[in-house]
């Protein structure tokens, strides 16, 4: 009986022992760096922190995630290569950020004035979403671009407005001798276009740049990330409506070897946290840019334009000769538009009508309130 007794304790012991080195090696946690194009105090940067607890929270802290501000390790224009050869974990960053390796990049998270087709922010995720959108955006990264990334579209936080100036402008004239600071590939295209001179920087160059009288002009994100990078002690003309990213979708990039190699559950975990980012960023959105204008035209005397109408047809008829010009010339790029294009036909129509539902309930209330 005692040998039994004692045979049985040894087994205990040593299952015991065995468990105990499972929770040893479960509590080294997985670790992910993610390099992001943003300083550290842009709201988009906050949201990127929420990511990161998301999935601590959601992994039982099985997962760490470090989020690192524009040029932490590399600068915002080398997150693709530094993410695809594993220099970080992961990247955030905006896909149009690399037009220059194949122009299709743009149509996912910057299409110009809706791609042409009427989309805006709501309709272009759901394309993503529905549309064969994020099987296009696979592909890119896959196929096109030929990397070693899985690519994540996770916040959705446009439109833009057209952007700042030190002095007011009513057409595109007045635009002609100013150097703005505008997206790079495409949309700098579409600028040339209209005859404008366009300068690409990150947005922690910006200010810097206006001050020293690099650039007069410039757009970033919204109001509460330009109001933070200082935009109004440089600038005191504002202009909301941008055409040139009526839709703007920042995204995450993680390396694929390091993403294959994730057990099921901890992918699981990444993808809900990318959708519960998607969520989080519209509200940020709506309540973090209507303060910050408030505070940009009370707080720093700061005059808010709406943009001259001669910009919408001009940019549209720009939009649309560099979009015809670039199908012609690249078979992927003609891929991703037809696939937009059809969605919208569908889409914009009743979405179109709804908004308008919107748009009269809130002109009707603004109007009562200015009376």
């Amino acid at each position: 009986m005692l040998i039994k007794l004692t045979k049985r304790f040894l087994a205990f012991a040593a299952l015991s022992v065995a468990l105990s080195g499972v929770a040893i090696a479960q509590s080294s946690p997985i670790k992910m760096k993610i390099q992001t194009g943003v300083p550290s105090a842009s709201i988009y940067f906050e949201l990127m922190k929420n990511f990161g607890e998301r999935v601590d929270k959601m992994s039982n802290g099985r997962m760490k995630v470090e989020v690192l501000p524009d040029g932490a390790v590399v600068g915002a224009f080398g997150i693709l290569d530094a993410v695809d050869k594993g220099v970080v974990d992961g990247g955030f960053a905006w896909t149009h950020y690399w037009s220059g390796k194949n122009s299709a990049a743009a149509l996912f998270s910057n299409p110009a004035s809706g791609s042409g087709v009427g989309l805006d922010q709501v309709s272009h995720m759901s394309w993503l979403k529905n549309g064969g959108g994020d099987q296009l955006y696979d592909r890119l990264f896959t196929e096109v671009l030929k990397t070693n990334i899985k690519p994540f579209m996770i916040q959705p936080m446009g439109p833009d407005p057209f952007g700042w100036f030190k002095k007011p402008i009513n057409s595109i004239n007045d635009m002609k001798s100013m150097k703005y600071r505008s997206p790079p590939g495409l949309t700098a295209e579409i600028f040339k276009e209209m005859g404008l001179t366009t300068v690409a920087m990150p947005g922690a160059e910006i200010v810097p740049a206006a001050q020293r009288g690099v650039i007069d002009a410039a757009e970033w994100i919204g109001p509460a990330d330009d109001m933070i990078l200082g935009f109004q002690n440089v600038f005191k003309h504002y202009y909301l409506q941008g055409l040139h990213q009526s839709t703007d979708v920042a995204e995450l990039l993680i390396n694929k070897t390091y993403w294959d190699k994730l057990p099921a559950d901890l992918k699981a975990i990444i993808e809900t946290a990318v959708s519960a980012t998607i969520a989080e960023t519209y509200t940020f959105n709506v309540y973090r840019n209507a303060v910050a204008l408030e505070k940009l035209k009370k707080d720093h005397g700061v005059t808010v334009h709406n943009t001259p109408k001669e910009f919408f047809t001009a940019f549209q008829k720009a939009t649309s000769v560099v979009y015809t010009r670039e199908s012609e010339k690249n078979p992927f790029f003609k891929e991703v538009l037809d696939s937009q294009r059809k969605f919208a036909g569908v889409v914009v129509p009743y979405w179109t009508q709804i908004n308008e539902l919107y748009y009269n309930i809130g002109a009707t209330a603004v109007g009562n309130k200015s009376k």
